[in-house]
């Protein structure tokens, strides 16, 4: 996808303060959405690069939802205020600090004038309102899972992990080398008028906890699961009950009986949230059959996104590809000691090969399904199977191999 640049950075003052966040006034503040004009905007002179002062302008808009954001133009370029809404807790230090990991990397890469503000879950919005506000203009960024907006499109599931789907090293080069980046923000600016940036990955998945072992699709009748995106609908096919919940909110959900079994990442994350809580014997299922390789992205509004300087994007990009990195590295070694911890108090289990085999057989049949009701979907998922089922080839001649090998030695 081509994203047209301006050169000139324009934008509204944002109040002084002390560095609290007022959602409501935050919200309620409405300035033109196209190059952050408004009838308050403050433009500095900057010198150009043949060392001429440029001339400062400004562009008439009307009211918008669209937040104040605070830039100065210096001499080595505009000095950016932007707030960003995440989906995740501050108990999440893996998750909530890989946002904070990408926010400081675009503030070094710009020597500190491109600042960006993460804010923890419910501060702006809620863990699954992040999409539609960065949509709406209402915050300048977001950081979240595409997949818990399935049902504004099932084609949201690609930007984050498809069932039996690719594992964190093959999603990665699908959306690096794959295509899969570019089919995804060609989507997003039709269906959103955004742009998206993968920026952290759990790696493989657990099942999740449950109270009962788990052999047969019998054992799945009625049961009430914390499960997102089309894997929900894999598990109310074969007899059970999605629930979707954002982090935060699971472990109420336990407390109340709400549900019966949870997922969410892994060891470290699972205990952060209190998924070990459910009374009884627990079962800490493997695999995350729904999350082989699962991403995360930063999300940004176009039409924010084109009146930045090209060297503030390529800051962004750089930063989203380093927070990428370092959140698979965070978690491989927070899990593995995690995982001690819960060696003593669950019996961990493999799903039943039984199990496992209707898993995939629905998870095939839902895939295509929603394929033959949605023809984005069906554009993409026909390129990423055969990506998919390559790669895996691939992948199984060495690397699947060699852990086998290794293991059993």
């Amino acid at each position: 996808m081509t994203i047209q640049q301006d050169d000139g950075v324009e934008a509204a003052e944002v109040p002084e303060g002390d560095g609290s966040f007022d959602r409501r006034s935050f919200l309620k503040t409405g300035l033109g959405v196209a190059g952050f004009a408004a009838a308050t905007a403050v433009l500095g002179a900057c010198t150009s690069d043949d060392g001429d002062t440029a001339a400062s302008t400004t562009q008439g808009g009307g009211e918008s939802d669209a937040p104040a954001t605070s830039v100065a133009l210096t001499q080595d370029g505009p000095e950016i205020v932007w707030e960003m809404a995440t989906s995740w807790p501050v108990a999440l230090v893996t998750l909530f600090g890989s946002a904070q990991f990408f926010a400081n990397e675009v503030s070094r890469l710009t020597g500190g004038k491109f600042q960006i503000n993460p804010r923890p879950a419910g501060e702006i919005v809620g863990g699954l309102e992040v999409l539609p506000t960065v949509r709406d203009v209402g915050v300048q960024s977001g950081h979240t899972a595409s997949y818990y907006y399935v049902g504004l499109s099932p084609v949201q599931q690609f930007g984050t992990a498809v069932p039996f789907g690719l594992t964190q090293r093959q999603q990665n080069a699908w959306l690096y080398k794959g295509g899969g980046s570019q089919l995804l923000n060609e989507f997003y600016a039709e269906e959103h008028g955004i742009i998206a940036f993968p920026a952290g990955g759990t790696g493989c998945q657990m099942g999740g906890w449950f109270t009962k072992e788990l052999n047969t699709v019998a054992d799945l009748q009625g049961l009430k699961m914390r499960i997102p995106g089309l894997a929900g609908r894999v598990l109310q096919n074969l007899g059970g009950e999605q629930v979707t919940l954002p982090g935060g909110e699971i472990l109420p959900a336990i407390q109340q009986g709400a549900i019966d079994g949870a997922e969410f990442v892994g060891p470290t994350d699972d205990l952060i949230l209190g998924l070990d809580q459910f009374v009884g014997d627990l079962f800490y299922y493997h695999p995350g059959w729904w999350e082989p390789g699962t991403a995360v992205e930063v999300q940004f509004p176009l039409s924010l996104w084109n009146d930045l300087p090209s060297e503030y994007q390529a800051a962004i990009e750089i930063a989203a590809a380093s927070a990428n990195i370092n959140t698979i590295a965070d978690y491989d070694v927070r899990n593995q000691a995690d995982l001690q911890r819960v060696k003593e108090f669950a019996s961990i289990r493999e799903f039943p090969a039984e199990l496992m085999a209707a898993f995939k057989e629905e998870t095939e049949n839902v895939l295509d399904s929603v394929a033959a009701e949605d023809a984005r979907f069906a554009a993409i998922l026909e390129p990423w199977r055969k990506f998919r089922d390559g790669i895996s080839e691939w992948h199984s001649l060495a690397e699947r191999s060699y852990l086998t090998q290794q293991s059993q030695i």
